[in-house]
């Protein structure tokens, strides 16, 4: 069934190294309930296989450039072709059938009685057997939002940035990504941004997606469930951003006081009880040193393969 375009929805697809058929479910599943698709792919000139995007308008980078600034280009050219709203999306996202529309019109009736930053789809990972909940930041722990029916709208503290659907002009009004973050923690930022100026987000239960968290899946020893596997790259930017966020003045303190125990959790999980051990504590040890320096940007250090 051919679904009714949202045309003044404009998705932007942020790409490095993707799985073609991944990817091209993704656009198959988005292509005809929006306005346009950007696709920006940060893979770097000597990694490119020049596959082609489908009827999607494609911007080269020659080197990463990280997934916020990457996120900011596609923006750039949503809003140079003059579209009203903006669906970011990850390479390993497919929106479900009538996501867009179902976030529009939760969007719309919303905007009636307040500021909304952003609305954004539950979703669940392929390998888990439930949807992932919508949160509210608390001390000791965090709340978790389970969608309890599919017409339920949930009031969040933040929302992942896949799947979000943003009007520009409240990224006119809030700024775009921060990209001396590089990747991780850029929607955590965002959303704390926004909602120090006054704006709300939402979780909307009819709009669903599947993503994918992690590299990996593992198993933990006694029966401890799972634990989503990261490599020593981006266990780096997890620790160093997370560092810079504590010093932000709109990050919430108690979001701060909830999340400096996930240190020591962090660095026992993956530093003791999974690998490559070495290299994930070198890459959190250094995250954790640069963080406290304040530097940004990209990693310095190269990941080991």
């Amino acid at each position: 069934m051919t679904e009714r375009r949202n045309g003044d929805v404009c998705a932007v697809v942020v790409t490095y190294c993707p799985d073609a058929s991944v990817l091209q479910r993704l656009l198959s599943a988005v292509c005809l309930q929006v306005g346009a698709v950007v696709v920006v792919d940060n893979t770097p000139a000597s990694r490119a296989s020049g596959q082609a995007f489908g009827d999607a308008h494609t911007i080269r980078l020659a080197r990463n450039n990280g997934l916020a600034a990457a996120q900011n280009i596609g923006i750039d050219w949503a809003r140079g072709q003059g579209y009203r709203h903006v669906l970011l999306l990850d390479q390993d996202s497919v929106p479900g059938d009538g996501m867009v529309a179902a976030l529009r019109e939760a969007l719309v009736r919303l905007s009636e009685t307040e500021a909304v930053a952003a609305v954004g789809p539950r979703f669940r990972d392929p390998r888990e057997d439930r949807d992932a909940p919508f949160v509210r930041i608390g001390f000791p722990l965090n709340s978790k939002c389970w969608c309890e029916y599919p017409e339920q709208v949930v009031t969040c503290d933040f929302l992942i940035s896949s799947g979000a659907l943003i009007p520009m002009a409240v990224l006119d009004a809030v700024g775009g990504m921060d990209e001396d973050l590089f990747i991780d923690n850029v929607d955590l930022e965002w959303g704390f941004r926004a909602r120090a100026k006054g704006y709300t987000l939402h979780g909307v239960c009819s709009a669903t997606m599947y993503h994918r968290l992690g590299d990996a899946r593992r198993a933990m020893p006694f029966g401890l469930g799972h634990v989503v596997v990261h490599g020593p790259l981006r266990l780096y930017y997890m620790m160093r951003n997370r560092v810079l966020l504590y010093r932000m003045p709109h990050t919430p303190s108690v979001w701060v006081a909830q999340d400096l125990p996930r240190i020591v959790a962090k660095l026992f999980l993956f530093g003791v009880m999974v690998g490559p051990r070495l290299h994930n504590l070198g890459f959190m040890w250094r995250g954790l040193y640069d963080g406290v320096r304040g530097r940004r940007g990209p990693c310095p250090a190269k990941a080991p393969n």
